[in-house]
Order: C-alpha cells, then structure tokens, then sequence
C-alpha cells in the first residue's frame, strides 16, 4: 500500500482529540498520546487536546482556541465515535480522520448496524434487544435463546459492562450489569470460535489479527494487561477462508458508510462462517493497538500510518466540499 511523502506544512497544525467523558476515557488517552509522540517525532505541528466534557459549545471554543487545521480523532467510545464530535468538526469545516457523522453514529449502534449487516446477507449471532424500560425482575429470557449467552450494552466499546453467561440464574444479573453502562443492551448467543479482527485502512482490508485471551473471552482485561493476550498477524488461516473473512470486514466497513480506517470485529465459528460482531470506527491507536499491529505486518509503520489518516483526512473533506 503506497504512502504519498508529504512536507509538515502540506499537513498544517494537527489537534490530537483525546480523552472525552465516556468510560473509555483512560484508553482514549493512551491513543492520543501515542499518536502525538509519533506526529512530534515526524516534526509535524502538532498540539494534544483533551476532551473533558460532552458539552458542545464548551468544546467548540476548546478546538477554535487552538486554531488547528486538521483534527485527529482518537477518541473512543461515546462522544466519540458517535458521531456527536463529528457534527462538530462538520459545522467548522474542519478535516479530520476517520468516519463521518452519520456513519459514525450508525457503527456506535450495535442494534441498528447489525440490522443492516444482516439485510445484505452477512452472518451476525442471533441476538435480541432489550431496553431498559422494557426490563423489570419478572423478564426472562426469550424461548428460542439457551445459555451460554453474551450481554453486553448496545453502545460501548473495549467490552465495557460485557459478560458471558453459562446458567440462567445468573443472566439478570448480567443484564443489570450491562445496564450499568446503556439504556439498551444486546443478549445474543455464544458462538464458539476464533476471535479474528480485520483492520481497514483507506478502503483495503489489512492481515487478519487472530486474537487469543488467556481468558474465556477477549475482556477489558485481557485487552489492555500486558501479557493476558496472544495475537497472531497474519492469522493461520487457509487462504481461501482468510480472503472470505477479509471481504466480510470490507463490506462491513462500506455498509455503514465508514472511511479513512475501521476495525470489524469477528468470530470464525467452528464450521468457518464469520460471524460480525461490531465495526470500531475508532480503532486502538498505540504502537500495539490491533489496527497499527495489522498496518504494520502490511508494511506500514506506526508513524506512517498516523500522517496517512491525516492525508485521508484532508481528501475527505475536498471530496465532501466537491459534491
């Protein structure tokens, strides 16, 4: 994949976004600081910005104040990857990396992107919405639905408020977990299978990432403790598998209208079907983060991956004033 060599000044001042007010909060930081040291090391103009309150006034005049051409998202979770600081940036004119308002909105809603991925013909686990409202000590599980079950909030990320449940009597408790952290959560089936993950970056799917916890599943934990996780780049796969898997990340990615870069979640049951789990419009953005970990198994280094999300950033935008 060709990277453009561009001068600092081509690029402008950089405002790292990082931080946000969303439980994700601590990873966000880790993501921005790792793309600002990287920017800094390519001597670019670059400044960090710390997102602390979900106010959008308050974080226009934040953004204005540092008078930054080019706005780098590395945010995650909500207020930023839902779209809300995306509407922001659209009513600045600003250029900024990754997926736009709406497509950001849409892939931050499990519910409602899995209803497309499912119209197009691609495997999801069967699952059933439940919203908080809906929810009293009386509610049981659907008939059609037997342990072990996954319950998880509709709208989160790094499987915050997610537990896999093995005996009935304990699925309440998972649900008011899970509603600890949403309004609406997802009760799906348990898929036993390999936990592959495909990156994309500028409308190409990137090696497949096999992800191997130590735990039962790939948790907060497991994501984030040194050593908890094993990942395989590129995973061992049959190559007519992998590029079927691969396809399924890619389409994902354009179904919901993404660009720049996404990472698509996904199990491989045992019979070798993919099975969608979530599109981060978002992804991890240090060194080790599974995106840069794919990026540079392909040939691309950590830095070079940062200036072409900014480069994308920047086409972005002069196709949207374009149309």
């Amino acid at each position: 994949m060709a990277l453009r060599s561009r001068t600092a000044s081509d690029l402008g001042r950089i405002g790292i976004l990082m931080g946000g007010p969303s439980s994700e909060r601590d990873v966000s930081l880790k993501s921005g600081k790792a793309v600002y040291e990287s920017l800094k090391g390519a001597n670019l103009d670059v400044v960090a910005i710390d997102i602390e309150t979900d106010n959008a006034e308050d974080n226009i005049k934040l953004i204005k104040s540092f008078n930054i051409d080019c706005a780098f998202l590395a945010l995650h979770g909500r207020y930023g990857e839902d779209g809300q600081v995306q509407e922001i940036l659209d009513s600045l004119g600003m250029p900024y990396t990754a997926s736009g308002m709406y497509a950001s909105k849409l892939a931050m809603d499990k519910v409602a992107s899995r209803k497309i991925i499912e119209v197009h013909g691609l495997h999801v686990p069967r699952y059933v919405a439940l919203n908080r409202v809906a929810y009293n000590s009386n509610w049981k599980i659907p008939g059609t639905f037997s342990c072990p079950l996954v319950i998880k909030p509709a709208t989160h990320g790094s499987s915050i408020g997610l537990s896999i449940v093995d005996k009935d009597a304990d699925v309440n408790k998972a649900v008011e977990f899970a509603f600890q952290f949403d309004e609406d959560i997802l009760i799906e089936e348990y898929i036993e299978g390999r936990e592959l993950t495909v990156g994309i970056l500028d409308e190409k799917p990137l090696p497949i990432v096999e992800i191997i916890p130590k735990k039962r599943f790939f948790d907060f934990e497991a994501k984030y403790s040194a050593g908890m996780t094993e990942y395989v780049v590129p995973a061992n796969l049959e190559k007519e598998i992998a590029r079927k898997v691969q396809v399924v990340g890619l389409a994902v990615h354009k179904l919901l209208g993404c660009s720049g870069c996404s990472r698509v979640d996904i199990i491989l049951s045992r019979d070798n079907t993919p099975y969608v789990l979530e599109l981060n419009s978002i992804p991890g953005l240090t060194p080790t983060s599974l995106l840069p970990k794919a990026a540079k198994v392909a040939g691309i280094e950590f830095q070079q991956l940062c200036i072409k999300l900014i480069e994308l950033a920047y086409e972005k935008a002069k196709a949207s004033s374009a149309n």
